[in-house]
């Protein structure tokens, strides 16, 4: 794009952009956009950025005082994200947030524990306990299928308090994988690579009894033993797509990402079918990775034969979806430099040229969002498709256009897109000496 075309489309932008000052009257039109859906889909261009996170908890706010939102749904392992959903419905013994928040101790821990989400957290919780005890308090909830030994102990756990000889049955199967503190990583290259035979009877096996015992074990305790039940057949499905999942990782990053997103998607739906029984229509807000909410036709990814939520979800719900994306140009942002290694302090490089990130760095707004189908003039200059950023836990600046960037159709991608061209590191609750020494990253990339 030229630059004479560039400024023509950023003063395109600036006329219809929504400049965000930090009022709650902010994003009123934004609401108004979303009306009546029953799906609104809030996502980050990175894993670790303040903004994204506290902006996303103001919208999901809002959407459950003047919406009537039940469910916040994220990126997060169900088990983890559970304890979290008992602690804020009330019907737990953990004492604060950060307490609740305990669960999430494998890599990326910082992913939600951190300063923005304990603020959440606690401030659902608190707005839970005011409503009257009639009223539908909002869960918590996690989507995502790495926690397969987690998710296997859980439902022993759960046959254990009611049906000890089924317990037995189910340990029996899940000692196929071998110990608990084995890595899930190792379980799938050993299976994949024929070293040691597959789990998958056994999972499909676990969930099949779990399921045929259905009836037997939610007729106790009315909605406790069916809240129970339903906690433990998710489990046992996730179980089963983490199987498949682990051994997937080492045949191509396609079967193993649309694997992964089919999860998130059908735990989704499972979701909102089930409580759709005590009230209805239950409505979600899903926070994850804009990767996985934006649709994944609209991208490169796509192409390539990635699915993801953000797809499904519009294949399935049409237009009682609404998409949301962030970006950012520059600032800092809490990453790692490899899966499972320290969290660190890093620079975010400014945006490329020709990405929607340096495009919207010519408006010269600091923060704003814009209605992607508002207005025709603005969505035909922003069709592209331009590159766009995305940072997960890892970010290597280094190799930033080949790791972090990939082409999209913004309007067609997102209903709106919120742009903060400046943005700063989320905050670990437990920060590491690397994430501290920042006099490092402050200098990149010149100090290198």
């Amino acid at each position: 794009m030229t630059e004479t075309r560039v400024t023509m489309v950023a003063d395109a932008i600036r006329e219809v952009a929504h400049p965000l000052t930090g009022a709650i009257a902010d994003y009123d039109h934004l609401l108004d956009m979303i009306g009546d859906a029953r799906f609104v889909l809030i996502g980050e261009a990175s894993h670790g950025t303040r903004e994204f996170y506290r902006e996303r908890a103001m919208i999901t706010q809002r959407l459950i005082q003047e919406k009537d939102f039940t469910v916040v749904a994220v990126e997060a392992d169900w088990p983890d994200a559970y304890r979290v959903n008992r602690y804020v419905r009330g019907v737990n013994d953990d004492s604060d947030a950060r307490m609740a928040l305990d669960g999430f101790k494998r890599f990326p821990s910082w992913m939600w524990r951190n300063t923005e989400v304990l603020a959440f957290v606690e401030w659902l919780r608190n707005y839970n306990m005011q409503l009257p005890a009639s009223a539908t308090r909002t869960g918590f909830y996690g989507l995502d299928l790495y926690s397969l030994y987690a998710s296997m102990e859980a439902v022993i756990d759960y046959l254990q308090r009611i049906d000890p000889e089924a317990a037995k049955r189910a340990r029996t199967r899940y000692a196929c994988f071998g110990s608990p503190t084995q890595d899930s990583q190792s379980y799938g290259y050993a299976a994949n690579f024929g070293l040691t035979p597959t789990c998958e009877n056994e999972v499909i096996g676990q969930l099949q009894e779990l399921q045929q015992k259905a009836a037997d074990y939610v007729q106790r305790d009315g909605r406790v033993a069916e809240d129970e039940f339903f906690y433990a057949e998710q489990n046992a499905r996730l179980a089963w797509d983490a199987e498949k999942y682990y051994r997937s990782i080492y045949r191509g990053s396609v079967e193993s990402w649309n694997i992964r997103d089919r999860h998130m998607a059908r735990t989704l739906d499972d979701l909102v079918a089930y409580l759709d029984h005590y009230h209805e229509p239950t409505k979600v807000v899903v926070w994850a990775h804009n990767s996985h909410l934006g649709d994944a036709r609209a991208t490169s990814m796509g192409t390539e034969g990635e699915l993801n939520v953000g797809q499904l979800a519009r294949e399935a719900h049409g237009e009682q979806v609404r998409n949301i994306g962030f970006t950012t140009y520059s600032g800092t942002v809490t990453a790692a430099s490899n899966w499972d290694r320290p969290v660190e302090h890093k620079r975010v490089r400014p945006a490329l040229d020709d990405s929607y990130e340096m495009l919207f760095h010519q408006t010269n707004l600091p923060k704003f969002w814009l209605d992607l189908h508002a207005n025709a003039r603005v969505v035909t200059s922003l069709k592209g498709p331009h590159l766009e950023r995305a940072i997960g836990v890892v970010y290597l600046p280094h190799s930033e256009r080949i790791s972090h960037y990939f082409y999209a159709r913004l309007p067609e991608q997102f209903d709106a897109i919120i742009h903060f061209d400046h943005t700063h590191a989320l905050e670990p609750l437990e920060p590491t000496a690397l994430w501290h020494d920042k006099e490092v990253e402050e200098t990149f990339p010149t100090g290198i």
